[in-house]
């Protein structure tokens, strides 16, 4: 596809993302694209914001603001840790791990819901897999930084993917659902996770994460663990890919080969470029309030940056 359209209509902070994984440039010869990107206030405030990494408590994993969030919409955008900020960033990370190699977050679960009630480092299987995708993509020693904790999560797996696991920090706690019932969002996020790790990547563990996302698309009338649903709000075009909608879950499943001609996945994808226009560009159907400032931010008219997601997502296929 020619991509001359939406460079037009792009941010210079997406135009590098654009030129970088679409296009496909060297990125030596994308020098002043990315300091162009670099100068933009809300790249600027984004990298402000992760270098307190464990300032802010984990206490919603949706919420836009959760520096881990921001540290990979900055990755996926083509910056790794050259950028200070980024390297600050990854030296907070390293240095609250646990004795099975599982990197923390600053939390507090309430003792009505099963916690202490107190600001902890802990983890869950919704926000752990993440730190380890964020170290990996950033170039960290994998045998000494990323393995151990990736085998230990690994351990978690079940049949029907990856169920609602916190450290023993956090007590008795666990998500609205049944406990022999998969997590959906932290099925998802081990599956991404896992899909960058040649040795896990079509293994049984990786395959169980992904069919499991698939059956709970095929069976999304009947089936919602964790009060995690696959209709109608799931299926509107949302950005980033933060959490748990159609984007998300298709850019996730793309990555294995052996999905690409799964009736299930296929439908997924049909619904996501049926939404196209006529310059195959895609608009919002659904925002997240505190990105307003962003091309995403809005149902208005065409995202560049929604545009970008689905359009890699596509290329994954080609």
């Amino acid at each position: 596809m020619n991509y001359q359209k939406l460079l037009e209509i792009s941010d210079d902070w997406l135009k590098y993302a654009i030129r970088l994984h679409l296009c496909h440039e060297d990125k030596e010869n994308l020098v002043d694209s990315r300091k162009a990107a670099l100068a933009d206030s809300r790249i600027k405030r984004y990298l402000a914001d992760i270098t307190d990494f464990h300032g802010m408590l984990v206490t919603n994993h949706k919420n836009p603001d959760l520096p881990i969030h921001k540290l990979l919409f900055l990755i996926d955008l083509g910056f790794g840790t050259e950028i200070p900020e980024i390297q600050a960033a990854v030296d907070e990370i390293l240095k609250h791990r646990d004795e099975n190699g599982i990197y923390q977050s600053m939390t507090n679960v309430p003792k009505h819901f099963g916690g202490t009630g107190e600001d902890v480092f802990s983890w869950c299987l919704c926000d752990a897999p993440l730190l380890l995708l964020a170290l990996l993509k950033l170039g960290a020693d994998y045998r000494e930084h990323i393995q151990p904790g990736v085998e230990y999560l690994v351990s978690l797996c079940r049949d029907n993917g990856f169920p609602c696991a916190v450290s023993p920090e956090l007590g008795k706690f666990h998500g609205p659902g049944r406990k022999d019932d998969c997590c959906p969002y932290a099925t998802l996020i081990m599956a991404d996770l896992l899909s960058h790790i040649p040795e896990y990547k079509n293994t049984q563990t990786a395959v169980s994460a992904v069919k499991a996302l698939l059956s709970l698309w095929e069976n999304s009338l009947s089936q919602h663990p964790y009060m995690f649903f696959m209709g109608t709000d799931f299926r509107k075009l949302k950005a980033p890919s933060y959490w748990y909608d159609i984007v998300s879950v298709a850019g996730v499943l793309g990555k294995y080969k052996f999905v690409r001609e799964d009736p299930r996945f296929l439908e997924m994808i049909q619904h996501i470029k049926a939404k196209q226009d006529e310059d195959s560009l895609f608009t919002p159907e659904s925002v997240y309030l505190k990105l307003k400032d962003w091309d995403f931010g809005q149902k208005k008219m065409p995202s560049p940056y929604l545009t970008y997601l689905c359009h890699r997502i596509f290329e994954r296929l080609e």
